[in-house]
C-alpha cells in the first residue's frame, strides 16, 4: 500500500514512512493511494470476532508487507489488552433507535484511546527496526494529549511534546497529562487557542531548522496511522446491528474531523452506512462547509466541550482532497488560499461528493444540555457534552427512522463533571483506576503563544534524529 499526499508534491511513501513522518513534506496529509474494498460477503465474515481480531483484519489492507498479519495482530492484543471493558467499544441502547458506542473505556477514558494505544505500539516496532529517534510534537483541545503522553510515556526512542491551550481545557483532562511523570514527556501550555497550537505544530514539519536536526513525528489526527484504527469501530458497530445485510446511520461530534473521516474510509471500503451526521457546537465550520461551502474562520468561541472549540479542522483536507478528484496541485492551491485568507468555498465536486454521505448540524448550549438531560431520563444514561452534542444531533435528524443511529460517546462523563452536573444535577465520579488523579502533583511549562520559544523549548530537550 503506498501513501500519497494531498497536496501532490511530496514523495509517496509505505505504511511504516508514513506513520512515522505525520505530515507530508508538502504540508499536506497522507492517505492511501486506493481505497482497499470487502465485499458484503467478507463483511459477514468478521461478525463475531474479538475486538483485537477484527482490527488486525480490517487494518492489513493498509499495513501491507511492513507487518505481517501475526505482528499486527500481535500489536492490537497489546493496544487493546488495557482497555477496561472486554467489548473495548461497547453499543448501549438508548431506546428503539438510538445506539451509544462507548470509546471511552480505554486508559484516558477518550476515543483517542482507540487510536494511540495501537500508535505507540507501531512507533516502538518501526523505531527499533530502523535504531532512530523520533521526536513527537502534537497539539490539544484536550483528550488527544493525555492518550497520546500515555500511550508512549517510557517507550524507548520517542520524546513527546504536547501543547495545550492555557485555562481552555478541564482540570482533568489537564492532569492527564501533566500528572505523568516520565523523562521523555513534556507538556507546554501555551497563551492562545488550540487553532494557535496546531498552526505552531504544522510550522514545525516544514521548518528545515527541525527537520534536519530532528525526526519530527505526529499524533494528531493528521497522521494516517492514527485515523486507520478509527475505522475499526465503526465495522464494530455496523455488524453487531445487522451490517453488513443493513445500514446504519452514525452521528460523530466533531472537531478536527479525524473521527468522521474514519467513518468515510469505513464506507468506501464497503460498509453499507446510510448517513454521517457531523455534529458542532456553535464553533460550527464543519457545518457551514457542509451546508453552504463556506469553509471560512471565525473566532474560537469557548464552550463546555472544550475538545470541539476549533476552527480549522485539519483533516477536512483528506475529504476535500479525495471528493474533489484527488488533484494534489489544485488541492494545494486552495488551502494556499485558505490558509493566507481563512477563507474558501468548496468547489461544486467537493459539494457533491461529500452531500453523498454527510450531513450535518450545530447544537446551541441549551441543545446540549437538553440531550444531557434527556440521556439521564429517559434512558438512565450520564453521557458527557461531546456526546451530548452529538445525541442532540441524532435525536432532530431526518435520517429514516428505520435505519439504526449510533451516536459515538466519545468520552467518559467524570471528565466534564462541572457541565454534566449543571445540566443533570449528577456529578459523574472518576473510575477507580484513576481516582486519586485529582491529588497527583503536576509539572509543566507555560510558553507565550509564540513560534520560536516553543520550538527552543523543544531543541533543548529532545534526542536527535539518530
Amino acid at each position: 500500500m503506498e501513501y500519497i499526499s494531498t497536496r501532490g508534491s511530496a514523495a509517496a511513501l509505505d505504511f511504516e514512512g508514513a506513520t512515522l513522518a505525520g505530515l507530508a513534506s508538502d504540508g499536506g496529509l497522507y492517505l492511501p493511494r486506493e481505497w482497499p474494498r470487502f465485499t458484503q460477503a467478507e463483511i459477514a465474515e468478521m461478525a463475531g470476532l474479538p475486538y483485537a481480531q477484527l482490527a488486525a483484519r480490517i487494518m492489513q489492507p493498509f499495513v501491507g508487507d511492513c507487518l505481517t498479519p501475526d505482528e499486527l495482530l500481535e500489536l492490537c492484543e497489546a493496544a487493546y489488552g488495557r482497555f477496561s471493558h472486554k467489548a473495548v467499544v461497547p453499543l448501549v441502547q438508548l431506546d428503539e433507535r438510538q445506539w451509544l458506542l462507548e470509546l471511552f473505556h480505554g486508559p484516558t477514558l477518550a476515543f483517542k484511546d482507540v487510536a494511540l494505544q495501537l500508535l505507540g505500539q507501531l512507533f516502538e516496532k518501526f523505531l527499533a527496526r530502523r535504531g532512530s529517534n523520533l521526536t513527537i510534537v502534537g497539539a490539544t483541545s484536550g483528550d488527544t494529549g493525555s492518550a497520546a503522553i500515555d500511550a508512549v510515556a517510557g517507550r524507548e526512542g520517542v520524546d513527546i511534546f504536547m501543547l495545550h491551550p492555557n485555562g481552555r481545557i478541564s482540570d482533568v483532562q489537564r492532569r492527564q497529562m501533566t500528572t505523568v511523570r516520565a523523562p521523555n514527556v513534556h507538556n507546554i501550555a501555551i497563551d492562545g487557542s488550540f487553532d494557535d497550537a496546531q498552526a505552531m505544530v504544522k510550522r514545525m514539519f516544514n521548518d528545515a531548522q527541525m527537520t534536519s536536526r530532528f525526526n519530527i513525528g505526529a499524533v494528531n489526527s493528521i497522521n494516517w496511522a492514527r485515523l486507520m484504527a478509527q475505522i475499526v469501530y465503526y465495522f464494530a458497530a455496523a455488524l453487531q446491528l445487522g451490517g453488513p445485510w443493513r445500514k446504519i446511520a452514525f452521528s460523530v461530534p466533531t472537531g478536527n474531523f479525524g473521527d468522521v473521516f474514519a467513518g468515510y474510509v469505513a464506507a468506501q471500503m464497503g460498509l453499507p452506512i446510510q448517513q454521517l451526521l457531523v455534529a458542532t457546537n456553535v464553533n460550527d465550520i464543519l457545518h457551514r462547509a457542509l451546508s453552504d461551502g463556506d469553509y471560512s474562520t471565525g473566532s474560537v468561541t469557548a464552550t463546555a466541550a472544550p475538545s470541539m472549540d476549533i476552527q480549522v479542522s485539519s483533516n477536512f483536507e483528506r475529504l476535500l482532497f479525495d471528493c474533489g478528484g484527488r488533484d494534489g496541485a489544485a488541492m494545494a492551491a486552495q488551502m494556499a488560499g485558505f490558509e493566507a485568507d481563512k477563507a474558501m468555498r468548496l468547489t461544486n465536486a467537493q459539494r457533491e461528493g461529500a452531500a453523498d454521505l454527510f450531513t450535518s448540524a450545530r447544537a446551541e448550549p441549551e441543545d446540549m444540555n437538553a440531550a444531557l438531560r434527556w440521556a439521564r431520563e429517559h434512558a438512565g444514561q450520564i453521557i458527557d457534552p461531546h456526546t451530548a452534542i452529538g445525541l442532540h444531533a441524532a435525536l432532530t435528524s431526518d435520517i429514516d427512522p428505520a435505519v439504526p443511529m449510533v451516536t459515538l460517546a466519545t468520552a467518559h462523563p467524570a471528565k466534564f463533571s462541572d457541565a454534566v452536573e449543571r445540566a443533570t444535577g449528577v456529578r459523574p465520579q472518576l473510575p477507580t483506576r484513576i481516582g486519586d488523579l485529582m491529588s497527583r502533583e503536576e509539572a509543566y511549562s507555560e510558553l507565550a503563544g509564540e513560534y520560536d520559544a516553543v520550538r527552543s523549548f523543544i531543541e533543548e530537550r529532545a534526542s536527535p534524529a539518530a
